[in-house]
């Protein structure tokens, strides 16, 4: 379970930092004895936190970064935390192994004593005589120093920051994911983005522990990976998107590295290639697949449900095992997202079993399947992900639903109940509160309104 973010605009390169939101009572130039932290300045809160009042760990040029001798995992998350440094002291620190103690003022990562940590999870303390990042799993060394780059000042986050001298205040923290999928996703679909411009987009998950990106590769408005055999994808498919702009792709090569450069961040990439609707970007590139042998015109606008595959074909179940075997070829993680929303063109008996075969083509090449809520009405192998993007209830405040919304979401109530006995997991992705393209309230001139209002207050307590 978890909640997941759409993200339909270009990633912006001024983003306000990380830490530079994060980091309460403490200015950059406070000296050591009067730097304090506070759980609110972590996001997200951790499960246990104290400040216990001792001296401030200085960190000057003497500061050296260990790690346990013969552990390459930490080698390399030390590395990374000596590069984060390297802004707020003169130089960057050592990084050295160690098989006994650390030196005095050092910052150590270590599994040692953490076996009753779970891989995800983390200890944390900082006292003036150094600071012991412990977890039992890499991935728990890496969120313990995304914790620990929160206390630092703020001016570690930026580049061109004078060199000078900081301090981490003497804190304890434990923590460990509430929830194992914690997602965010970019729809490069209907507005491409670039392989440099995504991977700004995971640095930029990373310090929130967000550990999966949905990656949004196909819809009416673009074709984004190119798949071996199908050129006209690429070429045809991915020149457009919404509002007419050239669109763009990735070649396999790109994509894996993208895949490569999650990873090394502990994010899982989950690829979403969106069928049988949401297709008219394919059905342009390739007559075959519409039952009628014509393909339409590109498309740029933002309309939906107008799409379908010609799911009687047998062309088209081959397109759907060469996209998806491709695709999962370079993608380690255990997802592969065929969408399956806003259908409208199929009769349901139709789309129920087009459903329930492409899950035995991503399971044949062993993946799980995840879908979006729609998917609930098929008959799913357990395992497999349902993903809710429609809420189960009304908006606070409006009034009950009535006629076919009523109908849609008892049908969809129904599905869940039925996806949830038959041992499916959920990705719990309301509208109405982390879709990032909502208006925060009537008032806001950018953004959409068909999911209602989302403020900062319910998103962030969602």
């Amino acid at each position: 379970m978890g909640a997941n973010v759409r993200a339909y605009r270009r990633v912006q390169a001024g983003v306000v930092s990380a830490a530079g939101l994060l980091l309460a009572g403490c200015a950059p130039d406070a000296p050591p004895d009067r730097m304090v932290a506070s759980e609110h300045a972590l996001i997200p809160t951790p499960v246990s936190f104290e400040t216990t009042g001792g001296a401030p760990l200085a960190l000057d040029s003497t500061t050296v970064v260990v790690h346990d001798t013969g552990d390459a995992e930490a080698a390399r998350i030390a590395a990374a935390l000596a590069a984060l440094l390297t802004n707020s002291m003169s130089g960057a620190p050592s990084v050295q192994a160690v098989g006994g103690e650390p030196p005095r003022g050092s910052i150590h990562l270590t599994r040692r004593g953490a076996d009753h940590l779970g891989p995800e999870a983390y200890e944390l303390d900082v006292t003036s005589e150094g600071a012991v990042l412990r977890a039992s799993g890499g991935a728990g060394l890496f969120h313990a120093v995304q914790t620990f780059r929160q206390l630092l000042p703020a001016l570690v986050e930026y580049s061109a920051a004078y060199e000078l001298p900081g301090s981490v205040p003497a804190v304890r923290i434990q923590d460990g994911p509430r929830y194992g999928w914690r997602g965010a996703m970019l729809d490069v679909a209907r507005h491409f983005l670039t392989a440099d411009e995504v991977k700004r987009f995971i640095d930029l998950m990373v310090p929130y522990k967000l550990n999966r990106l949905h990656l949004h590769l196909s819809d009416d408005q673009g074709w984004r990976v190119e798949i071996p055999g199908w050129p006209d994808l690429t070429r045809v498919g991915g020149a457009t998107e919404v509002g007419g702009g050239p669109g763009g792709f990735y070649t396999l090569e790109e994509y894996a590295d993208l895949v490569r450069y999650a990873a090394d961040r502990y994010v899982t990439v989950v690829p979403e290639f969106d069928v049988p609707g949401h297709t008219n970007a394919a059905l342009t590139s390739y007559a075959e697949l519409n039952c009628d042998g014509v393909a339409p015109e590109p498309y740029t606008g933002t309309r939906v449900g107008f799409s379908v595959l010609c799911v009687d074909a047998d062309v088209t179940w081959d397109f759907l095992d060469d996209v998806i075997g491709a695709v999962v070829a370079v993608t380690p993680g255990p997802w592969f997202h065929v969408g399956g929303d806003e259908v409208r063109l199929l009769p349901h008996e139709d789309y129920v079993a087009f459903i329930e075969r492409v899950q035995i083509i991503v399971r044949s090449h062993g993946k799980s399947m995840v879908g979006w809520d729609e998917t609930a009405a098929a008959d799913l192998e357990p395992g497999s992900v349902v993903q809710l993007w429609r809420p189960l209830w009304p908006p606070e405040g409006a009034p009950p639903l009535e006629g076919a919304a009523a109908e849609a979401a008892r049908t969809l109530q129904e599905g869940v109940e039925r996806a949830i006995a038959g041992g499916s997991t959920f990705v719990l992705s309301p509208a109405d509160r982390i879709y990032l393209d909502m208006k925060y309230d009537s008032a806001t001139v950018l953004g959409l309104g068909w999911a209602g209002t989302s403020t900062l207050r319910n998103a962030y307590d969602w």
